[in-house]
Protein backbone atom coordinates (compact mmCIF):
# COMPACT_ATOMS: atom_id res chain seq x y z
CA UNK A 1 0.00 0.00 0.00
CA UNK A 2 1.37 3.50 -0.98
CA UNK A 3 1.63 5.84 1.22
CA UNK A 4 -0.08 9.45 0.24
CA UNK A 5 1.49 11.34 3.01
CA UNK A 6 -1.67 12.53 4.39
CA UNK A 7 -2.47 11.41 8.18
CA UNK A 8 -6.41 11.69 9.40
CA UNK A 9 -6.75 13.81 12.20
CA UNK A 10 -8.87 12.77 15.15
CA UNK A 11 -12.44 14.30 15.37
CA UNK A 12 -11.03 15.82 18.58
CA UNK A 13 -7.98 17.58 17.11
CA UNK A 14 -10.65 19.33 14.02
CA UNK A 15 -12.88 20.77 16.45
CA UNK A 16 -10.48 22.29 18.74
CA UNK A 17 -8.46 23.76 15.57
CA UNK A 18 -12.03 25.66 14.88
CA UNK A 19 -12.59 26.37 18.11
CA UNK A 20 -9.22 27.99 18.18
CA UNK A 21 -9.70 29.77 14.81
CA UNK A 22 -13.36 31.06 16.04
CA UNK A 23 -11.61 32.96 19.22
CA UNK A 24 -8.91 33.75 17.14
CA UNK A 25 -11.82 35.44 14.88
CA UNK A 26 -13.37 36.81 17.70
CA UNK A 27 -10.74 38.47 19.16
CA UNK A 28 -10.11 40.69 16.09
CA UNK A 29 -13.92 41.27 15.12
CA UNK A 30 -13.60 42.79 19.26
CA UNK A 31 -10.39 44.81 18.65
CA UNK A 32 -11.88 46.17 15.47
CA UNK A 33 -14.75 47.16 17.42
CA UNK A 34 -12.80 48.90 20.13
CA UNK A 35 -11.22 50.75 17.25
CA UNK A 36 -14.01 51.64 15.47
CA UNK A 37 -15.50 53.00 18.79
CA UNK A 38 -12.30 55.43 19.62
CA UNK A 39 -12.28 56.62 16.13
CA UNK A 40 -15.93 57.70 16.43
CA UNK A 41 -15.83 58.76 20.01
CA UNK A 42 -12.93 61.20 18.87
CA UNK A 43 -15.06 62.00 16.12
CA UNK A 44 -17.67 62.71 17.97
CA UNK A 45 -15.68 65.04 20.57
CA UNK A 46 -14.67 66.92 17.76
CA UNK A 47 -17.42 67.67 16.00
CA UNK A 48 -19.31 69.70 18.86
CA UNK A 49 -16.53 72.44 17.84
CA UNK A 50 -15.64 71.57 14.82
CA UNK A 51 -18.99 72.30 12.76
CA UNK A 52 -19.42 75.88 14.15
CA UNK A 53 -15.58 76.58 12.90
CA UNK A 54 -15.85 75.35 10.20
CA UNK A 55 -19.36 75.75 9.26
CA UNK A 56 -19.99 79.48 10.02
CA UNK A 57 -22.49 80.21 7.59
CA UNK A 58 -25.44 81.84 9.58
CA UNK A 59 -24.38 82.45 12.77
CA UNK A 60 -22.77 85.21 14.49
CA UNK A 61 -19.23 85.99 13.43
CA UNK A 62 -17.07 88.61 14.89
CA UNK A 63 -14.09 88.80 17.78
CA UNK A 64 -13.88 88.50 21.24
CA UNK A 65 -10.66 90.90 23.38
CA UNK A 66 -10.27 88.45 26.72
CA UNK A 67 -10.69 90.14 29.73
CA UNK A 68 -10.47 87.50 32.25
CA UNK A 69 -8.65 84.10 32.11
CA UNK A 70 -9.67 81.09 34.26
CA UNK A 71 -8.26 77.52 34.11
CA UNK A 72 -10.02 76.65 31.74
CA UNK A 73 -12.05 79.26 30.04
CA UNK A 74 -11.59 82.94 29.42
CA UNK A 75 -14.24 85.12 29.44
CA UNK A 76 -14.51 88.88 26.83
CA UNK A 77 -16.78 91.14 25.11
CA UNK A 78 -18.13 89.87 22.14
CA UNK A 79 -18.09 92.38 18.74
CA UNK A 80 -20.20 91.34 16.02
CA UNK A 81 -18.80 91.55 12.41
CA UNK A 82 -21.47 92.99 10.83
CA UNK A 83 -23.03 96.15 11.59
CA UNK A 84 -26.00 95.82 13.76
CA UNK A 85 -25.09 92.47 15.09
CA UNK A 86 -26.94 90.58 17.73
CA UNK A 87 -25.48 91.91 21.04
CA UNK A 88 -23.81 88.84 22.76
CA UNK A 89 -22.40 90.96 25.99
CA UNK A 90 -19.57 88.57 27.35
CA UNK A 91 -18.85 85.05 26.22
CA UNK A 92 -16.51 82.17 26.99
CA UNK A 93 -14.10 80.51 24.88
CA UNK A 94 -11.31 77.72 25.16
CA UNK A 95 -8.54 79.01 26.98
CA UNK A 96 -6.55 76.55 24.85
CA UNK A 97 -7.25 79.02 21.59
CA UNK A 98 -6.11 82.18 23.38
CA UNK A 99 -2.95 83.95 24.69
CA UNK A 100 -4.61 85.31 27.55
CA UNK A 101 -5.76 88.48 28.32
CA UNK A 102 -6.07 91.26 26.20
CA UNK A 103 -5.56 89.22 23.13
CA UNK A 104 -8.34 89.49 20.25
CA UNK A 105 -9.72 86.45 18.41
CA UNK A 106 -11.92 85.76 15.01
CA UNK A 107 -14.80 83.64 16.64
CA UNK A 108 -17.99 82.64 16.32
CA UNK A 109 -20.95 82.27 18.63
CA UNK A 110 -22.77 78.92 19.26
CA UNK A 111 -26.63 79.33 19.15
CA UNK A 112 -28.33 79.36 22.09
CA UNK A 113 -25.47 80.17 24.15
CA UNK A 114 -22.68 82.42 25.46
CA UNK A 115 -20.07 79.71 23.89
CA UNK A 116 -17.98 80.91 21.81
CA UNK A 117 -15.24 78.58 19.09
CA UNK A 118 -12.19 80.31 17.40
CA UNK A 119 -12.68 80.06 13.66
CA UNK A 120 -9.86 80.25 10.94
CA UNK A 121 -6.96 77.24 10.87
CA UNK A 122 -6.61 77.56 14.07
CA UNK A 123 -9.54 77.05 15.39
CA UNK A 124 -10.62 74.29 13.27
CA UNK A 125 -7.28 72.39 14.09
CA UNK A 126 -7.86 72.97 17.45
CA UNK A 127 -11.19 71.54 16.95
CA UNK A 128 -10.39 68.01 15.85
CA UNK A 129 -7.82 67.95 17.93
CA UNK A 130 -9.93 65.17 20.69
CA UNK A 131 -9.89 63.23 16.71
CA UNK A 132 -6.61 63.20 17.00
CA UNK A 133 -5.97 61.61 19.93
CA UNK A 134 -8.41 59.06 18.74
CA UNK A 135 -6.47 58.60 15.81
CA UNK A 136 -3.27 57.55 18.13
CA UNK A 137 -4.90 55.76 20.14
CA UNK A 138 -6.79 53.32 17.76
CA UNK A 139 -3.33 52.91 16.14
CA UNK A 140 -2.35 51.59 19.17
CA UNK A 141 -5.31 49.22 19.26
CA UNK A 142 -4.79 48.16 15.67
CA UNK A 143 -1.19 47.23 15.86
CA UNK A 144 -1.47 45.36 19.15
CA UNK A 145 -4.89 43.54 18.44
CA UNK A 146 -4.94 43.28 15.08
CA UNK A 147 -1.74 43.40 14.00
CA UNK A 148 -1.78 45.99 11.05
CA UNK A 149 1.05 47.37 11.54
CA UNK A 150 1.15 49.84 8.34
CA UNK A 151 -2.38 50.85 8.89
CA UNK A 152 -1.49 51.70 12.88
CA UNK A 153 1.19 53.96 11.52
CA UNK A 154 -0.42 55.75 8.76
CA UNK A 155 -3.24 56.51 11.10
CA UNK A 156 -0.47 57.36 14.06
CA UNK A 157 1.48 59.68 11.96
CA UNK A 158 -1.71 60.81 10.85
CA UNK A 159 -3.08 61.87 14.34
CA UNK A 160 0.18 63.37 14.84
CA UNK A 161 0.22 65.52 12.30
CA UNK A 162 -3.12 66.61 13.22
CA UNK A 163 -2.12 67.38 16.73
CA UNK A 164 1.20 68.92 15.81
CA UNK A 165 -0.66 71.57 13.13
CA UNK A 166 -3.11 72.41 15.74
CA UNK A 167 -0.35 73.45 18.04
CA UNK A 168 2.01 74.91 15.54
CA UNK A 169 -1.25 77.48 14.03
CA UNK A 170 -2.06 78.28 17.70
CA UNK A 171 1.34 79.60 19.08
CA UNK A 172 2.23 81.33 15.73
Amino acid sequence: MASTGMTKRSRTRRAGESAYGLLLLAKNVAMALVALLILVAGMWSSWADAKPAMLTKGLERGTVTMADCGDDWCTGSFTAARPGGDSHGRVRIDEAVTDGVGDRVPVVVKPGTDEAVRTGAAGVLHAWAPFAGSLLLSALVIAGGLGMRRTAWALGLLGTALMGASFATLTV
